[in-house]
């Protein structure tokens, strides 16, 4: 209706349109009999709207240029990144370089940042299924749905304990001593291969561990931990932050692999924020690292 009233020519309506001109007409009859009145006088002569026809395109045109607008404006927001709010979930603490990646992602694109903490024992599911649009998990991931943009570096694991536990005392424990310890497991939908990176079922020379218990965040853990005879593998950088004066926390050797983070989306949802956000991460932790320095032969 709104290209018929600027042309006033069912011919060149359907030119501009891209329809039959028997087309056009069967579209305005349609309209007509849903609005229950006549918005078109046509003669074989000339095409004009009739009066309710031109006081219903006044009402119709201010809606038609705001769903323009609105178009055009999500056209734009597809180009620069498709977001407007970006949902990040995590898994524990949020660190400084992460908060100075956040600052420096919102000065670059004008969107909404909100972060939540996601269950421990589920990291994948709450990205597959759209609750968060990327997330700051556990790795690995072996998962063709799902992209690792950032691998944070790889960080040591230490085992919590209570302080009054048998092990607090105690500067570093060998990875084949913890059969001894009840490990605290995260409770959750991730696969078996991840819970296995987590938890260790048994011990480099095949000694079983022992876990009966599951918890859903590492906060939940801890008090755990603090308050029996439990344990928890946790990274280091976790203790760093940590100031919990009930909890002591020992650096095990021999656990065969490094506790790594990685910030993960859906492959088939990748935007330029979500890749920008993985760069900004590189950024800031590569920017922490020491310089290397070229070696100096000496004769």
């Amino acid at each position: 209706m709104l290209v018929l009233s600027e042309e006033l020519h069912f011919g060149r309506t359907a030119a501009r349109l891209g329809y039959s001109q028997s087309r056009v007409s069967q579209l305005v009859a349609a309209l007509e009999r849903r609005v229950g009145a006549r918005l078109v006088e046509r003669t074989s002569r000339r095409v004009a709207l009739t009066r309710f026809g031109t006081e219903f395109l006044t009402e119709v045109r201010p809606a038609y240029e705001q769903l323009v607008g609105v178009v055009a404006h999500a056209a734009e927001r597809a180009r620069r990144g498709g977001l407007r709010e970006v949902r990040i979930g995590f898994q524990g603490s949020v660190y400084e370089q992460v908060t100075e990646a956040l600052r420096r992602f919102r000065r670059q694109f004008p969107v909404s940042v909100v972060v939540t903490e996601i269950p421990l024992g589920s990291p994948f599911s709450v990205v597959l299924d759209g609750v968060v649009d990327c997330a700051v998990v556990q790795l690995p991931v072996r998962d063709d749905r799902l992209t690792v943009g950032f691998r944070f570096p790889a960080q040591d694991q230490l085992l919590a304990v209570a302080t009054d536990h048998p092990f607090a005392d105690r500067d570093a424990l060998d990875v084949e001593e913890l059969a001894a310890v009840d490990l605290l497991a995260p409770a959750g939908d991730a696969p078996g291969y991840w819970v296995d990176a987590q938890v260790p079922p048994s011990t480099p020379s095949g000694a079983a561990l022992r876990s009966t218990t599951r918890v859903t965040t590492l906060e939940e853990g801890l008090a755990l931990v603090a308050g029996s005879d439990h344990a928890m593998l946790v990274c280091r950088p976790f203790v760093e932050r940590s100031n919990r004066r009930d909890v002591r926390h020992i650096p095990v050797a021999g656990l065969g692999g490094a506790s790594q983070l990685g910030l993960i989306w859906r492959t088939d949802r990748t935007t330029p924020q979500l890749t920008a956000l993985a760069r900004l991460l590189d950024e800031e932790f590569t920017a922490g690292l020491p310089v290397a320095r070229p070696e100096i032969a000496i004769a």
